[in-house]
């Protein structure tokens, strides 16, 4: 009979470690600690692009929107290039729709990394998309520097080839 309760016993342990969410040193980080993460980068933003050789002016903002469960994301606002990205648990996993000038919505699956300052994203699926191989957006990092200072890197794919144009952005002042 004893040998019975100490069995229940670490089974309902077993359970409960199994139930809370944690993060141990050098395993990657949940879809909810990432989305935390990435809450810290509300507000608004400058810096340049780099695409092509070039460098060039940019813009971003990030809010809280809808009770504070979406991460809305305007990139380029204002421009005929705008871009909105919303981000946002689905349950366990962090999710993300991008609003692409490209007139296409690819979405995005929080994909885990070794590096604590990196939140990565990756091509789940997209709408309005004629065909798997018409260009679209395929994933974003966020490299979160400190806070005021981040990088985004954006991966495109056109017509079987990805590209990835770079964003360093300051807060405002």
């Amino acid at each position: 009979m004893r040998k019975m309760k100490v069995l229940i016993m670490l089974a309902v342990l077993a359970g409960l470690a199994l139930a809370r969410p944690h993060t141990l040193a050098g395993q990657p980080e949940s879809g909810s600690a990432a989305f935390d993460k990435l809450k810290s980068l509300v507000g608004e933003w400058e810096g340049s692009m780099k695409e092509g050789g070039k460098e060039l002016p940019a813009t971003t903002s990030f809010r809280l929107v809808s009770d504070n469960s979406v991460l809305m994301n305007v990139l380029g606002a204002g421009t005929r290039y705008e871009m909105v990205t919303m981000i946002h648990m689905d349950r366990s996993d962090l999710m993300a729709t991008h609003y692409c000038a490209g007139h296409n919505q690819p979405r995005f699956r929080y994909v885990s990394s070794s590096d604590p300052n990196v939140v990565a994203l990756e091509f789940k699926d997209a709408t309005n998309l004629a065909t798997p191989t018409s260009p679209h957006m395929v994933g974003v990092k966020f490299t979160l520097l400190d806070s005021s200072h981040h990088i985004e890197d954006w991966t495109y794919l056109d017509n079987g080839q990805t590209s990835t144009s770079r964003f360093d952005f300051h807060r405002k002042k």
